[in-house]
């Protein structure tokens, strides 16, 4: 069964409008405490295809032809928002998605302690 380009193309359409999104990927919106984190991904892809044919004296003609395709998604940061006050906080710095993790428990103790003040997330 032979399946032609436009078939894959179609496929792989299909695939990202339903499968690359920020839910899927890292998770859903949510809320700490008064903030609203919102994940932000990046997605990338490459495609190539190729063929040729040939003759051998002894083996006659051949031919061949290949294709591939590669994606990658990966999370790059948050939006945390509180009210008007909005701040990307991204995942790719020395220690990447751990770092922003190792920040939660600074940033619940600032909220807790300055709760009610207009003031935007710490970084």
């Amino acid at each position: 069964m032979e399946t032609s380009l436009n078939e894959v193309l179609n496929k792989v359409t299909e695939f990202l409008r339903t499968e690359s999104k920020t839910e899927t990927v890292v998770g859903q919106v949510f809320q700490l405490g008064s903030y609203s984190c919102v994940p932000v991904i990046r997605i990338g892809m490459g495609f190539g295809f190729g063929g040729g044919e040939g003759e051998d004296k002894k083996q006659g003609h051949g031919e061949g032809k290949g294709a591939g395709a590669g994606m990658g998604i990966e999370p790059i940061g948050f939006l945390v928002t509180q009210g008007d006050q909005i701040q990307f906080i991204a995942t790719r710095q020395s220690k990447g998605l751990g770092e922003v993790f190792e920040k939660m428990p600074d940033i619940l103790e600032k909220f807790l302690n300055k709760k009610g003040s207009p003031e935007t997330v710490p970084v």
